[in-house]
Parts: structure tokens; sequence; C-alpha cells
């Protein structure tokens, strides 16, 4: 089976990927993590598309039980290497976000910097995911991630957004589709070894009152969206179209 784009971008790209801008923000991103847990060291937490585990390690340094995982084998080794790094114990292991179920096992999940979701090439599998998470998480459990702002590309221009937030690769071509709120792009970066790579990507914008719907329809409840840059999350920020990112919190009910 061919691998989509989002596959092929992840391989022997770890040490480039944690030069990424938008990998700097870690320290006060968990630190909201730890506000909306209420600093309860006690919570088991799952991080989707955990990458090279920046956030998964920071939560075990400040005492958390934490498991990541992701789809690629690349950055999941580099992720065993800082934990070891960090003197942290975190199981990471490799699984498909659209196909998990881990039976109410955790008291929180993260899932940032659109880790798995919105990526998939379907609506139905960015679906799927919200579903695993909800029956993984244990009733009164909490999902915090991030998605990518529809109201964005409504008003500003993504490529220029891209182009200047990037730091290893360019964007030569976009096309944003009003009718399914996806960009088509064609994106070049370099590997970890300096080779280039050309990227035919496809992702997913959502408006807010899709997030609701969504994440309603599945059984989460008490839903807060708000707007966010990298490492600047804050409950009292007030989404607008000038936010590329959404910052959304949901709670499973505890009954």
């Amino acid at each position: 089976m061919k691998k989509q784009w989002y596959e092929t971008l992840f391989e022997n790209f770890a040490n480039s990927y944690e030069k990424e801008v938008f990998t700097l923000g870690t320290l006060k991103e968990v630190d909201f993590i730890e506000q909306e847990l209420l600093h309860e060291k006690s919570k088991r937490i799952l991080d989707i598309g955990c990458g090279t585990g920046r956030h998964s390690i920071e939560l075990a340094r400040r005492g958390y039980n934490v498991t990541g995982f992701d789809l690629s084998d690349d950055q999941l080794a580099r992720a065993r290497e800082n934990a070891v790094k960090a003197g942290v114990s975190i199981e990471f292991f490799k699984q498909d976000a659209r196909s998990f179920n881990f039976n109410e096992k955790y008291n929180a999940a993260i899932m940032l910097c659109e880790g798995s979701f919105p990526l998939m090439e379907t609506d139905e599998m960015n679906f799927a995911i919200l579903q695993n998470i909800f029956k993984s998480l244990k009733p009164g459990g909490k999902l915090i991630f991030t998605t990518l702002n529809g109201l964005f590309p409504l008003f500003h221009s993504v490529k220029d957004f891209m182009d200047a937030n990037m730091t290893n690769g360019s964007t030569t071509a976009l096309s944003f589709d009003l009718m399914t709120f996806r960009d088509y792009s064609e994106y070049t970066i370099n590997d970890d070894n300096g080779n280039p790579r050309i990227l035919h990507c496809n992702e997913r914008y959502y408006v807010p009152s899709e997030i609701t719907w969504l994440l309603k329809s599945i059984g989460f409840n008490e839903i807060g969206i708000l707007g966010c840059n990298v490492g600047e999350y804050s409950s009292n920020v007030r989404l607008t179209p000038d936010y590329f990112e959404m910052l959304v919190v949901a709670n499973k009910p505890n009954n």
C-alpha cells in the first residue's frame, strides 16, 4: 500500500523535526496541561501522535504516568532515546490512531501540534480518532488537543504562514477548497541527510461549530475552544480568525 504523505514526512526526520519552531513551546504547553489536570500526579495520560516525545517526557519529569504512541518508527526511536537521556520511564509504542482502543485506561489524553488529527485523508478517519480517544478515557477523563482553525484561511494566506514558520522546507503550491475545508499543497523538505523530499499534503481545517458537533455526537461535554500560539496555551484566549490553530478541551462525562 502506498504510504501517505504524513508517513513519508517523518522518515529520517527526527533531527529536523526537533529544530522546527513549533517544537519550542513545550514547557508552557505542559504548564497548561497540568493546570487542566489540577496538578493531580496520579492521573494517567495518553499522548497520541507523540512524535519524539517532548510532551510525554516533560510530563513524566513532573511525575505523571504517561504512555505515548505514534505511527512513525523514526520518531518513536528518538522518543525512546530522549526518555533515556531525561531519566524517565515511558512506554512508547507504534500504533495507528484510527484503530486503537484501550478500554477506559486513561484519565487524560493529549493530541498536540496536529498529532494524527487532522492529517487523515477523510473526515471519517478523523472522526474515528476522536471516537477511539473517548473509548480509552475513564469516566470524567479529559481530552486536550489542537487542530487547524478553519477561520484562518478565510482571512489569511496559509502559504505565507507556513513559509514564515517552518525552518526546513517551503510550500511551492497550495490550494484551499472551500467546499471541504481542505488545503492541498506541495511541500519540499530536506530529510536528516539533506536529501530533498517533495510531499503532496492534504490537511483538514475545522471551524468551531464542527468540532463542537463532532465531540458532542461522540459523547464529550464541557467543550472549550480557544485560540493558541506555540507555547501560549491559556484558558482565557478567545479564538479568532488570526489564530492558525485552535486549542480544544473536552470532558468525558462521569456517567
